[in-house]
Formats: C-alpha cells, structure tokens, sequence
C-alpha cells in the first residue's frame, strides 16, 4: 500500500525527533585517538569524570541527554576530519543470550570482539545503580578469561589484568546482584542460581571457578570472596541493616544463621556479620570455606574504600575495584586491618611440610622466619596495663609508648619572621611505615630480660634508659616521645630509638632490657609486595617515578581524578598498611572485658607489639632524620608534625620553592625529597600561616587540617 507525502514526511520528522545513535563504542575510542584528545580532557570538556568516558568506550554505559548531544556532535566533528576506512557503525541494541550456570573451569580462549558488553540487568528485585541507560547489552554467561591481550579501555585501566589460576578461571572474588548475575573481575559474569545462603556457598565451592592461589608454597589458597549487594541480601533472608550494632552480628536464632548451622556449616567466631566467614572442616587438602562480604551492612568501610558502594558504582566495577586489589594484594577477608594482618600470615605462613626421619610420614612443622603458630608472650613493658601479663604479675615498671608524632611547637618559639611569611605548608610522606618495614629486623621468639646490659644496636627488643639528659633545638620536636616533648626520667624505648640516642652523640646507660634471640626481616614480603602494588597503582592513576619533581606535583594534583575505581584501590593500600600494623596491638573490646583476662586478639600469633613499635619507632626516628636535615640545609623549622606530615612556614605553596636542592637541580640526600616511591614526600596541602598561627595558638595541630575543605587527617586514616 502506497504512503502520501504527508505520511512520509511525518514518519521522517518521528525518526529525527529520536534520541541520536552514537558510533560503536570501538569507534568512539578510535575517533578520540585520532583527535588526539585524552579521556581527562574529553571528560572536562562534558563535564563529568574519566571513567565515565572510559565506560563510554568499553560499551559499560551509555551517555543521556543533554550530554548525549554534546557527545554526538563532538563525536561527528572528529569523524568528519578523521573518516574511518569503512562506514563506522552504530552499536546494536542485541538480544541477550540465554543464561545457563557455569558449571565447569573454562579454558582460555582468543579474545576475538574488541569490546566486552556489560550484560543487561533485570528490572525486578534489583537496586538501582549509578549507571547511564544505553542499548540491551550482551549477557555472558560463562567466565571470558584473559588472555593478555585487552586493550586500555577493554580493561578499564592502564594495565591488563593478571592472568588467572586454571584452577580459579573466575577469579578471586565476585559481586552478586539480587537478579542472580555475579561480576567477576575482568569482565567475568556468572549466573548464580543460589536462593538460600546455603546453596550460594555449595556453589561457591563447586561451580563458580572462584578462588586464588596461595602467595607462598607453604600456605593455602585463598578462599572464594562473594561481595553481596543490598539486593541480593535481601534475596536471601537478611535484614536490610544489622539491629546488633555493637556486636555487628546476627543474633543465633535469626533463620539465616539456622539454617547455616543446620546444613552442618559453621561460622567463626565473628559470626554472621559483614564479613560471615562459612566453613566445613577441609577434606583432605581442599578446604571448604567461603567469604561473604554484606555491602549494605558497611562491609567495605569509606575511609579505605571511598566511593565503593552501590550508590556511586555499579556491582561491576565494585567488582573491578575489589579485583584489583585481590590481585595486587590479598582477597579481602575482612576490613583492610585484617586483609594486612593476614597477608602478613600468608607471605610468611607458620608451618612447612617435616619429613618425620623415623617413620618416614610427611607432618607440620615450624616455618624459620615466620611467628609459627603460638602466639609469643610479650615483655612487661610491651604488653597493655590490661594484658595477663601484667595483672597477673603486678607489674609496675613501666610501658613502652613509641607512637606517632602528636607534636606543635611552642607559640613563643615562633619568630616574628616566620610569623610574617604568607603561608604554611604540609608536606606528607608517602606510605611512612611501609617504607619503615624494608629490611626491618624484629623479634621471633619469646623476650629474654637482662639486668644493667650493655647496649647491642643489632640487638632488637626494648630498654629501659633515661634519655633526659639530650640537649636538642627546642624547634625541633624530641625524638624520643611522642608529644616531642622532652623526656623527664628512665623510659622504656625500642631499638631504633636508642640507637639514634648514639647517633646524635650521646652516651647510654642501659638499665634494663628485654630483648629476643631470634630474629629476621619477617615483614620484608610484607612490605614487597604493598610497595610494588602501591606504585602499580599510582602508575595506573599517572604517577610515575620517571616524573620530574614538576609533573610529579601537578600529576599528584589530579591523580584521584584520573580514575575514581583505581583511587579508591590507593586508598584502600594504604589503609592495609597502616591497619596491618594497629592489628599487631590490637586491644579488648566490648563493655564486659574485665583487666586480667585474654581477649581474642591477644591469641593471634599476629599480635605482637613489639613489631609495632619497632616500625612506628623507626618512623619516628627518620623523620626526625629529615627534620633536622631540613633545619641544617635551608634553615626552616616546622610549626607541626602529625605522623606523616609535617607543616613550615614558607614564602610560596610551591615545594619546589623551598625544599633544598643542588646546583645541579638535584635534590640534597637526608631532607624531605618529592615522589611517588614510600618514604618521599608530597603537598599535602597550604594554608594561611595567620590560620595555622590561629591552630597553634588554641592548642590544635595544623597538621591535622593542613588539606583544608573540612579534611581531618585523624578521621579520614585513623589508624
């Protein structure tokens, strides 16, 4: 049947009024290249961030309106002058497969479509996330393996994703949604077709592909990690927030933890709470135990993983992030205190096969280097006043208390000089008691105690020694205390600090030590393989060691910018490292505790003190290391020093303007020094010096506000 004018017109003037179809997302990357336009520069100029472009890329999301006709027409000028040999086609709007469960580990295959579609995501029993409505995508239904070939935007980073164990072809951990889709890392997408919490484990164990392999030949394989959003939570029976907000744990009667228990799989002892932890006793060599990780029960903390959450990222790239840190550091088991904690564990692990010469059958035993699987005692001084230890004995000499700098210095100290500079300056160093733990020599057997010895610098433990008779410039803060005060009598002090004592050229008389026969680097593979994923990372996000100190800055500037996911990823480095080392002192907890009885962290045979306070002593020390270098080449004195961070007064923001420098234009050794690698420096941030002087003089340390924008640096990485 033939159409009037009038229809065709109409029927033309319905198709322009449709939203405008964009290139293939391939092409869209393509167009860009050619342009020669970065995603940053492209994401400025549409007024939202990198990943979201890198999403627009890769097929993840698609842009709406009014951003889709800014895309568009920026899209076609770049095609106009850089014509693609063929006609660039618009990405189609497939159907989704049907999903069937992956049954079976997937070998390898070449990777042969140049973009992996997120699947589509059903409507019903699903929250809402943060992505931009585009075209029905492609579900897969079975893992897609990495083959080493995957473009930057194909991976959504700079860096192709680790290959997989063939024995885990899904990866180490995957995000599950209430509709039954589990993203995995890499692009990796199951179907989960569990309904109870039960079944979710026993496919966990049999049919996911999930796991990792062990970091040391000694240990085990780290448990599958199944992140549950708030959707899926509430598919199986859990409540939408925990009631027992301070025990942060299902009571034992909810059906959930019944039926755990009645399908003959345990809890530990944290119970059923973000982090529920499902086991069997193992079978032989294969263990049987999942990790859950309950999203909407505050499992991923937002001071260490800022950003990840259902609000502002999709399961996916939950997934992404969590992956990446699987990979670079450990499967998350926990809070990033207890990931550092058991990455400690497992790069060090206790026990090593023993042939047993009389009867010939292969057993456990202790692994030389590593804690073992007894928790050492600690010395007197060393335990808290709450520690067995102590009540049981009555002890009443005293305790170790090598902290973190917590230091101002003296209004009246300020020179009228320094107080007419413009600006105060925080200069922070990177990762500080990660680069402390290089080469750390510490105790591995129980402390020995000595009456009047003689002071042995490779000897490491704790002494007892009075350090009030060092005279040092009262601009500077002391050494040997945490509040940089001087000392007023005997204390107790870790190795690092007395052995600066002589540095500076004082004598020591030793009046009491307890010190530990066996010692080693336990924490060298700790401390290997954070650096190396924390410089990953940063190289991710654009810092680079080959920086000059110029781009350094300007590239730490825009860093967290650059990619949100992968920032977040930093962040939750660092807080591993600093958590890590506070779990090695961790306390009681709870209002019943009585002094006198053990807790549950004192049994770990992770929990030594000792270890703390070598690192945190060594810190110390080195800071003030710089700080004394810092007065001797350019004359500058420090207002405050807050862990990490020490803040000047100084004529510029700039730190090129004041850090010393060789003629050359090298930087002088001993001061602080700019870069990406643990233990250099970075802007912190400037302020007014009237605002510091304001701080300094109400009692308040401008270290801790030194960012500005409402920043406390104690709130946002407590340790």
């Amino acid at each position: 049947m033939g159409l009037s004018e009038e229809e065709l017109l109409a029927a033309a003037d319905e198709l322009l009024a449709e939203a405008p179809q964009l290139p293939s997302p391939a092409e869209r990357a393509r167009l860009r290249e050619a342009a020669g336009i970065t995603q940053a520069r492209l994401a400025a100029a549409l007024k939202t961030t990198t990943q979201t472009i890198k999403n627009y890329e890769n097929g993840r999301s698609e842009p709406r309106s009014p951003r889709l006709e800014a895309y568009q027409r920026i899209l076609n000028g770049w095609a106009a002058k850089h014509p693609a040999h063929g006609t660039p086609q618009v990405a189609p709007a497939t159907q989704p497969q049907a999903r069937t469960a992956f049954t079976r580990p997937v070998a390898p295959a070449p990777r042969t479509d140049p973009v992996t579609s997120m699947p589509a995501r059903a409507t019903a029993n699903t929250t809402e996330h943060p992505t931009e409505p585009g075209p029905e995508r492609r579900h897969l239904a079975a893992p897609r393996l990495s083959t080493g070939g995957e473009t930057r935007e194909e991976t959504g980073g700079k860096t192709a994703p680790a290959a997989l164990d063939p024995r885990f072809p899904a990866g180490p951990l995957a995000v599950l949604d209430g509709d039954g889709t589990a993203y995995g890392i890499g692009g990796i997408v199951l179907d989960c077709p569990a309904t109870t919490i039960v079944e979710l484990v026993e496919w966990t164990l049999t049919r996911s592909g999930l796991g990792a392999a062990k970091l040391h030949r000694y240990g085990t394989d780290s448990d599958p990690l199944v992140v549950l959003t708030a959707a899926a939570a509430a598919k199986f029976g859990l409540p939408e927030r925990l009631e027992d907000r301070r025990g942060l744990r299902l009571p034992q009667g909810h059906p959930v933890v019944a039926q755990v228990t009645k399908a003959k799989w345990q809890l530990t002892q944290r119970g059923f709470g973000p982090w529920p932890r499902i086991y069997r006793k193992a079978q032989g060599r294969d263990r049987q135990c999942v990790q859950l990780a309950i999203l909407p029960w505050d499992a991923l903390d937002s001071r260490s993983w800022p950003g990840v959450n259902e609000a502002e990222m999709h399961p996916a790239d939950i997934a992404r992030v969590l992956g990446v840190y699987a990979q670079r550091v450990i499967t998350p088991r926990g809070s990033t205190a207890v990931s550092g904690l058991e990455l400690m564990t497992a790069l060090r692990p206790p026990t090593r096969p023993v042939r047993d010469e009389e009867t010939g059958n292969w057993t456990r035993g202790h692994h030389a280097g590593s804690l073992g699987t007894d928790p050492l005692p600690p010395a007197p001084p060393e335990a808290r006043p709450e520690h067995p230890v102590v009540v049981r004995t009555g002890w009443t000499g005293g305790f170790v208390n090598e902290e973190a700098y917590q230091w101002v210095r003296d209004i009246d100290l300020l020179t009228g000089e320094e107080a007419a500079l413009p600006y105060a300056v925080g200069l922070d160093l990177n990762t500080a008691f990660l680069a402390s733990t290089a080469r750390l020599t510490v105790g591995l057997s129980e402390p020995d105690h000595f009456v009047r010895p003689r002071f042995y610098p490779k000897a490491t433990g704790s002494w007892l020694v009075d350090l009030s008779h060092v005279e040092l410039d009262p601009r500077l803060p002391s050494p040997f205390t945490p509040t940089g005060r001087r000392p007023t009598g005997p204390a107790w002090y870790q190795t690092h600090t007395v052995v600066y004592a002589q540095e500076l050229g004082y004598d020591v008389d030793i009046l009491e030590a307890y010190l530990r026969r066996e010692t080693g680097a336990y924490l060298d593979p700790w401390h290997d393989r954070l650096k190396a994923a924390y410089a990953q990372t940063l190289a991710d996000l654009g810092v680079t060691p080959d920086l000059t100190d110029e781009a350094f800055l300007a590239a730490m500037e825009v860093h967290k910018q650059v990619d949100p996911a992968m920032a977040a990823v930093l962040a939750a480095i660092k807080a591993t490292v600093k958590g890590g080392i506070g779990k090695l002192f961790e306390g009681p907890q709870g209002a019943g505790y009585k002094d006198g009885e053990e807790w549950p962290a004192m049994k770990r045979p992770t929990w030594a003190p000792w270890i703390r306070n070598a690192i945190i002593a060594k810190t110390r020390v080195n800071m003030h290391r710089k700080l004394t270098n810092m007065a001797k080449f350019t004359g500058m004195y420090p207002l405050a020093v807050l862990s990490d961070c020490v803040v000047y007064p100084t004529a510029s923001t700039n730190p090129l303007d004041f850090l010393p420098y060789t003629e050359s234009g090298k930087p002088i050794p001993g001061a602080f020094r700019l870069g990406p690698t643990p233990g250099r420096a970075k802007l912190e941030g400037a302020q007014s010096m009237t605002w510091a002087v304001d701080l300094m003089e109400q009692g308040y340390n401008p270290a801790r506000h030194i960012k500005g924008d409402g920043h406390d640096a104690v709130m946002d990485e407590g340790e």
